[in-house]
């Protein structure tokens, strides 16, 4: 077996991957992605851009972490989302890109997905968090003041089954490194 390839070769993927998992681990007990994981997955990210590509780089890793924190920062806005998981996906961003970023994206929406069917399907609480989710639709499509999407989301909140979503963020990116062979 070749240990350097294991260690070195893409070692900036494999830091991203731990910290991911930590993240996921912490979120699944607590509920939560903590400021000691996420700042400084975000600060080292944009260093580590810098130190690879300079100006350019921290460019690079700017962009990304902009990209990341657009793809979660809307149900964030209206409560559907923890801050936490906002900024752990901006630190994908600032560590990988724009374009990594993205991909990573997509892939936990697909996970989340499938996540949040199976915990409704196990609680067997289908017909309950099916009409959430179809007045949820509704209220995005007809209230379109932000603040008060967030009113709803926090009174709704107690009644609703939460997904950890440092999981899907994990899982679904990690699965991605995997596909595109950033890992192995």
């Amino acid at each position: 077996m070749d240990w350097q390839a294991l260690f070195i070769d893409n070692w900036h993927v494999k830091v991203v991957c731990l910290i991911l998992i930590v993240a996921a681990y912490i979120d699944g007990k607590e509920l939560r992605v903590p400021n000691w994981i996420t700042f400084p997955m975000v600060l080292s990210g944009l260093i580590y851009s810098t130190a690879v590509g300079g100006l350019e780089g921290l460019g690079y890793g700017l962009l990304g972490m902009v990209v990341g924190l657009l793809t979660l920062l809307p149900l964030y806005s209206v409560g559907g989302m923890g801050a936490g998981d906002v900024k752990l996906m901006a630190g994908i961003g600032a560590w990988l890109g724009a374009t990594v970023t993205w991909h990573a994206f997509v892939a936990t929406v697909v996970v989340g997905a499938i996540m949040a069917i199976a915990m409704v399907l196990y609680r067997k609480a289908w017909d309950k968090h099916y009409g959430q989710f179809l007045l949820i639709l509704g209220e995005f499509a007809n209230v379109k003041d932000p603040n008060k999407l967030s009113e709803i989301a926090a009174e709704r909140k107690p009644r609703m089954l939460l997904l950890p979503y440092g999981i899907p963020i994990c899982v679904g990116s990690i699965g991605y490194f995997l596909y595109a062979g950033m890992i192995y």
